[in-house]
């Protein structure tokens, strides 16, 4: 017999293996989806992994005042957001790491890559690196409380905080949307395109230094550095929408580690994976980017969605 150490560090080397192979992907077929409803042609879907590869061959170039925290943030925040993945089901009814802990440990080690790469920006004393940070950590300090109360009212359901229990709990049950359930969706939702970078909330495709957010905090780095960064991003993208789908829509998930089992969990995730990005890729394109100091606005209009469905679910 394996034992259970063993077969929970496989599957967690195997997950986190897998999201990291999909994550280019989806950022990618975002970007296509995109350019087609802007009558665009767009990307091949394969720039993703292109662009990577061109960035792990170059040399990395540091400013001569960075110190070894400006070197260690990409890294750090590359690992938070692969430990990350092991902590979510993906394919099966539970997360392979899932006993090293729930919600709680998830949204701490998001928050620990976040922290890596605002510290790391403020490292070479780059005025855009400050501003990116400071954009960044204010928009965090609503998002995070958001992303707590949302998850924590889809754990008020069940009774547990443990994802993998969560999922397995929910399948078991008979389908049925509570209230709570569309405004922890609803909120949880402005919380992926808060966190992603996406319209309305940062824009991706520019360099602006009077809007960027995310995008100032990593113009210091460049080559495998640069990589990490943008790697890193696109699997908490895909972790994020995997999050989602598996928590709303449980269907389709494997009880069982079977080959059949698997390979319709696997469809079932790549379809409600596909229709979130479209959601995002929609949202992206029919709305304009919001003024700075209107972002918290929206992300407060999150926590308060989240609030209402911890409420109501108290009631």
């Amino acid at each position: 017999m394996i034992p259970d150490v063993l077969l929970a560090t496989g599957a967690a080397l195997l997950q986190a293996g897998g999201m990291l192979a999909v994550a280019p992907l989806l950022k990618t077929l975002i970007k296509k989806m995109k350019a087609r409803l802007q009558n665009r042609q767009g990307p091949p879907l394969w720039q993703g992994y292109y662009d990577l590869a061109k960035l792990l061959r170059k040399e990395p170039v540091r400013s001569e005042t960075a110190s070894w925290v400006f070197v260690a943030g990409p890294r750090v925040y590359f690992a938070a957001a692969v430990a990350a993945t092991t902590l979510v089901p993906v394919l099966i009814a539970a997360a392979p790491l899932e006993a090293a802990g729930g919600i709680l440990l998830l949204v701490g080690t998001l928050a620990l890559g976040r922290f890596a790469l605002a510290t790391a920006a403020l490292d070479t004393g780059s005025p855009f690196g400050g501003m990116g940070a400071s954009r960044d950590m204010t928009i965090a300090a609503l998002a995070e409380p958001a992303l707590l109360l949302g998850l924590f009212a889809s754990a008020l359901a069940v009774g547990t905080m443990n994802l993998g229990a969560l999922v397995r709990t929910l399948l078991e049950q008979e389908p049925a949307w509570h209230p709570s359930d569309f405004l922890a969706f609803a909120g949880l939702f402005i919380i992926v395109i808060a966190e992603t970078g996406r319209i309305p909330v940062d824009n991706p495709a520019t360099h602006l230094e009077l809007t960027m957010i995310h995008e100032a905090m990593v113009l210091e780095y460049s080559g495998p550095d640069l990589a990490l960064v943008e790697w890193a991003s696109a699997v908490k993208e895909l972790l994020y929408l995997t999050l989602l789908a598996n928590l709303f829509m449980p269907i389709g998930i494997a009880l069982r580690a079977e080959p059949v089992a698997l390979a319709i969990a696997l469809v079932a995730w790549a379809g409600k994976v596909f229709l979130l990005a479209v959601a995002v890729t929609v949202v992206e394109s029919t709305n304009a980017k919001l003024r700075l100091f209107r972002v918290p606005e929206l992300v407060s209009v999150s926590l308060g969605l989240a609030f209402l469905a911890l409420a109501i679910r108290f009631l």
